[in-house]
């Protein structure tokens, strides 16, 4: 079994024991110290400012132009913290059981708990950098509600939430780059992690703009790169997300944990067509206020203004009385699923269900009108300030819903499917984010470590920002301690030469394919492949076959990939193609991992394994365990296992009734 490195002690202690009795690096020595940082997203740039605050020489890398094009900015419906500023029955012990519960009891109980416990340091971090959060009338932060939970504890800034605390931690990051504590490299993509005797030493880079491969070296090296759904092709996540940077290290002796749980999104605008690269997401906030429903008539074309009430299934508050339409994505997304198949979709494509605002432009519009003294309101005034309270809180979401779409949601109501969003897969690391190759450490969605089999909605950004400003000072604090006394290592030292020569050699093998497919072809072949195979339910015949078809794929990649350009210039062809042939690799594992784990759990939905209502049975006698793979060669991985102990959370069947 894998060693997690959990502190001893009461779950609530945990935290405050372990930064009570870590190793400290004093300030003089820090300043000796060079951390490389690749990904530069909220995880990534957060924890460049704090490491640049306390001293250390950090070296920031990512493939954008800015550190302000991260997919972080991305992220519009809120951020999860247990400040209770409601009453209403919040506590750091109820975000912590969510989370665990949310997760389907697939998460280690230490590291979420951390994660509840400095959730509201993040609040006044990010208050304080300027982070313009919605505010209730007397002043105090605004909150929502977000699926899993029967607590408002979202904190949001319209629906931009994530840009917003981006800009927090993009303008901490650049006041160190000001100060020259951080050195900013961008349009630099990390292509191989370098180690020397054992321990991440450094870094290989592509300059983007030069196409010249770069040495870099650092006392540690962080993984801040973000999660890895573009396996699919078609997601929520920008063109440009890949898994390149973590799966570099993974070949390197990292092992990947959990590769096959994927979270499918279920308020996304459905496919248009064959034309599209990228689905959009509509924030979950809106199952906030808004009522998803399909018609109780099979077929039925009728639009839905002519469907009366009496006529319409609100499938989600019939099967889940207690939380309605805030249930957990992986189970609302299911839901929707299960509705179309069954022949109830809605739209040309009837793969597609109503998200009805109706009800709340009403309800919304009834009090504006009492606060306004308009007694007896007609139903044209109860709309307009009604409207103008739902544009207030999610107006930027129905604006871009009307662009795309071509239909204003504010009079009909929106059409959404489920779409692959977040990994929570990722590199598996220990209590203190380091991965199994010492002094190589992972943050964000680019672990696995904080959200089980189902990320609930919010805490994505809640994550990053608490690995970067307050976890990752303490446990890096911890590695380098010993490290003082090693001296900065010259980049032409011979596992720098044999980790570019390895690059090289790649590109070159690449580039001399000269065939015939495109790279966007491949990908799009791979995407369909883990959709239909490894979606929203898989089953043991199809991965095996999905597991072959892959494997074919990459024998076909790798023989008929045409890549026009040369290396030395800017190649987009060939940075994509760098990607594509490391989704390839991953696809296989995803499909061996999910394979053997022969359960239902949150987002990992095995046709064989479920309850007789359609709910995922999970497996805790045999199957309580993280699944961490260790890379042993093409199409062959060794499984290795963390055992999941729950002294507080106790597993049993998630119910949202």
């Amino acid at each position: 079994m894998l060693d997690s490195k959990i502190p001893p002690g009461s779950l609530e202690s945990k935290w405050n024991d372990y930064k009570g009795h870590v190793q400290l690096v004093n300030p003089a020595n820090k300043r000796k110290l060079e951390v490389i940082i690749v990904g530069t997203g909220l995880a990534g740039a957060s924890a460049a400012a704090a490491l640049g605050e306390l001293g250390y020489k950090v070296k920031a890398f990512c493939f954008q132009d800015s550190p302000r094009r991260a997919h972080s900015i991305a992220a519009q419906g809120g951020i999860n913290a247990a400040k209770n500023y409601q009453n209403d029955g919040d506590s750091v012990f109820r975000l912590f059981y969510d989370t665990i519960k949310g997760g389907d009891y697939r998460a280690r109980e230490s590291n979420v708990h951390r994660l509840a416990e400095v959730s509201t340091n993040i609040i006044d971090q990010c208050v304080a950098q300027g982070v313009p959060f919605a505010r209730e009338y007397g002043g105090l932060l605004s909150n929502r509600s977000f699926g899993g939970t029967q607590v408002q504890r979202t904190f949001y800034a319209a629906g931009q939430t994530g840009q917003q605390l981006l800009i927090g931690a993009y303008q901490a990051l650049e006041r160190q780059v000001a100060l020259g504590n951080v050195k900013m490299y961008t349009r630099h993509e990390m292509l191989e992690v370098v180690t020397i005797d054992g321990k991440a030493r450094g870094i290989i880079c592509r300059n983007l703009v030069t196409g010249v491969l770069e040495r870099f070296f650092g006392h540690a090296v962080l993984l801040c790169s973000g999660g890895y759904g573009n396996v699919f092709y078609l997601s929520t996540n920008a063109m440009g997300c890949n898994v390149t940077a973590i799966w570099k290290a993974h070949r390197k002796g990292a092992y990947f944990g959990n590769p096959c749980f994927t979270q499918i999104h279920p308020t996304c605008i459905p496919v248009s067509g064959d034309h599209q690269s990228k689905l959009t997401l509509m924030s979950e906030s809106l199952r906030n206020d808004g009522r998803i429903w399909v018609p109780k008539k099979n077929g039925d074309n009728r639009k839905p203004a002519d469907i009366p009430e009496e006529e319409r299934d609100y499938y989600l508050e019939r099967r889940y009385p207690a939380f309605g339409n805030l249930v957990p994505r992986d189970v609302a997304s299911r839901a929707a699923k299960e509705r179309c198949d069954a022949g109830y979709g809605v739209g040309k494509s009837k793969m597609a269900v109503y998200l009805d605002y109706a009800f709340a432009i009403e309800r919304y519009g009834k009090g504006e009108s009492s606060k306004l003294g308009i007694e007896n309101a007609d139903t044209e005034t109860i709309a307009k300030l009604g409207k103008e309270v739902v544009k207030e809180k999610y107006g930027n979401l129905f604006d871009m819903y009307a662009k795309i779409t071509g239909e204003d949601p504010y009079q009909t109501p929106m059409r959404i499917y489920p779409a692959v969003h977040y990994t929570m897969g990722g590199l598996w690391v220990d209590y203190e984010l380091m991965s199994t190759i010492p002094g190589l450490y992972v943050l964000g969605e680019a672990n696995f470590s904080d959200h089980g089999a189902n990320r609930l909605g919010a805490s994505a950004l809640m994550q990053g920002l608490a690995d970067g400003y307050f976890v990752i000072p303490y446990t890096l604090g911890n590695y380098l301690a010993d490290d003082i006394k090693t001296s900065s290592i010259a980049t032409d030292h011979p596992a720098f030469v044999e980790a570019e020569k390895t690059v090289s050699d790649r590109i070159n093998q690449l580039l001399n394919i000269k065939g015939k497919q495109t790279v966007e072809s491949f990908h799009k072949r791979l995407g369909k492949i883990m959709w239909d195979k490894c979606g929203m339910a898989r089953n043991q015949d199809g991965l095996k076959q999905a597991i072959k078809d892959i494997q074919e794929l990459k024998k076909e990649f790798w023989s008929d990939v045409r890549i026009p350009g040369s290396v030395n210039e800017i190649n987009t062809e060939l940075d994509k193609a760098n990607r594509v042939a490391d989704f390839i690799e991953l696809g296989e594992l995803m499909c061996i991992d999910a394979l053997h784990r022969n359960e239902s759990c949150g987002g990992h939905f095995r046709e064989e394994m479920q309850t007789e209502e359609g709910e995922a049975l999970r497996d805790d006698v045999n199957f309580s365990y993280v699944a961490a793979w260790q890379y042993q060669g093409d199409h062959n991985w060794q499984l290795h296992k963390e055992e999941l102990k729950f002294e507080i959370a106790k597993p049993t069947q998630r119910s949202y009734k």
